[in-house]
């Protein structure tokens, strides 16, 4: 069954293996909306992805595919679904999802959530404090970024790396509740230097929870 102990995700599915088996582009834009969730111990963690961005496997040069398959990027090629994380900078973790058919990379990187539930585990994790009653400004701390939010989730390369995010007994899953964005903006990609002008970031529009 999905991660629904919380009465706020009582009527959220489980996205099928099926979903990320297309163009990281259509994928990406299809996220928006729907809630990243960790059970953390006896925490359960959700936050709704409000900013996203599509690597497009060995064509695109900003993606970690374009070199080739290696140890390191394997995920991106395996099937579709699965956690692709990786540590940046020596200083943070960041959170993707392969797409496309199995032996062609593809993924989508989560780049920011608007927190749902769990925001004093965040906060923690994040060893950040929140107030009694949190403002817009503290929430927003807790994951707008895309080092933010794994901070946030505890997602980490040597936990979470190769994860299946569509398996029912995974403890880090993406779920439908339903939501729907009215707008959706699209960008450039940020924090790259190759293929820095494609379109390839996607958000929702007038979200105060976007990383930039």
């Amino acid at each position: 069954m999905p991660l629904t102990t919380d009465h706020r995700l009582s009527t959220t599915r489980l996205i099928s293996r099926n979903f990320y088996l297309r163009d990281p582009r259509e994928v990406a834009r299809d996220l928006l909306g729907k809630l990243l969730v960790r059970r953390e111990g006896k925490s359960l963690l959700a936050g709704r992805i409000v900013e996203i961005e599509a690597y497009l496997g060995t064509d695109d040069p900003a993606a970690h595919s374009a070199a080739g398959r290696t140890a390191r990027n394997e995920v991106l090629f395996g099937p579709p679904g699965h956690a692709y994380v990786y540590f940046i900078y020596g200083v943070h973790y960041c959170l993707n999802v392969s797409c496309m058919p199995e032996g062609d990379a593809g993924c989508v990187l989560v780049r920011a959530l608007e927190p749902i539930t769990g925001t004093e585990q965040m906060a923690r994790n994040r060893k950040l404090k929140l107030g009694a009653h949190p403002t817009q400004r503290e929430l927003r701390h807790l994951t707008s970024g895309p080092g933010r939010l794994a901070q946030a989730f505890a997602i980490t390369r040597p936990r979470d790396n190769g994860k299946d995010v569509t398996a029912r007994k995974s403890d880090l899953q993406i779920l439908d509740d339903g939501f729907q964005a009215e707008r959706i903006s699209t960008s450039k990609r940020v924090g790259i230097t190759k293929a820095a002008e494609a379109p390839l970031r996607f958000t929702i529009a007038g979200s105060t929870f976007i990383s930039r």
